[in-house]
């Protein structure tokens, strides 16, 4: 883990500006949609992608995956997110988790994650998240989406807003296509989460932010589960 002091810049865009694209560690960006002030930083050697998801109106904050370099995540979230009170962990592998432990020691935080990842995760996870819940940040209401292949039970998070519809994906969506899988069957199970829950449900414009890496949207991957059927990956 790095213990460099090198602060987390906080560059604000415009939602209609906004690309998703990152200039390498340890840089975010910071838009708002509607109610919801979003936060995209990226952490640790492997680049993950760590969210931060505030209320405009009340100040509630989630973070979701405390993924790496936590001195200087702990720093960013001090001073623009004083309200945080708890942290969502996407999936189990360790790269998603990395900052975790330390993140929660300093700040206090509540965990959360899936029950049939959660007890791979490195530290106790104080509540669970199952397909179709609901989280409630102040007056934002995020849906919790089990996308499961990548790992046992992965969870992305639906943010709807009158201003535009966001999906936290962690590794199970990506640019291009699902995430890694072990089996033929856990790539099926993946695709079929993926078809029957993310796109046979939710328009083009809805925009995909992955664990690592750009985002993407609905409507431009859509073209290609056939593809990725068949390719196997």
């Amino acid at each position: 883990m790095s213990t460099s002091t090198t602060p987390i810049p906080d560059r604000i865009t415009l939602t209609e500006g906004y690309t998703g694209r990152l200039d390498g560690r340890l840089t975010g960006e910071r838009w708002t949609v509607g109610p919801a002030r979003l936060t995209k930083i990226s952490v640790g050697e492997m680049d993950n992608n760590v969210y931060i998801v505030e209320s405009v109106a009340t100040g509630d904050v989630l973070l979701v995956d405390a993924a790496n370099d936590a001195p200087q995540l702990v720093a960013h979230l001090r001073e623009h997110a004083p309200s945080l009170k708890e942290v969502l962990t996407t999936h189990l592998h360790a790269d998603h988790w990395i900052g975790l432990a330390e993140t929660v020691k300093e700040l206090g935080l509540t965990t959360i994650a899936s029950p049939g990842d959660a007890g791979s995760i490195d530290i106790p996870t104080d509540r669970h998240a199952s397909h179709g819940d609901q989280l409630t940040v102040g007056d934002l209401r995020l849906e919790v989406i089990g996308l499961r292949g990548h790992t046992p039970d992965g969870i992305a998070l639906l943010l709807r807003t009158d201003e535009g519809t966001h999906l936290i994906s962690g590794d199970s969506l990506f640019p291009g296509g699902p995430g890694k899988t072990g089996s033929p069957e856990d790539f099926d199970r993946l695709m079929s989460d993926l078809e029957s829950r993310v796109f046979a449900v939710l328009e083009d414009d809805v925009v995909v932010h992955p664990g690592h890496g750009d985002d993407t949207t609905v409507g431009a991957e859509r073209p290609h589960l056939a593809e990725w059927r068949d390719r196997g990956w």
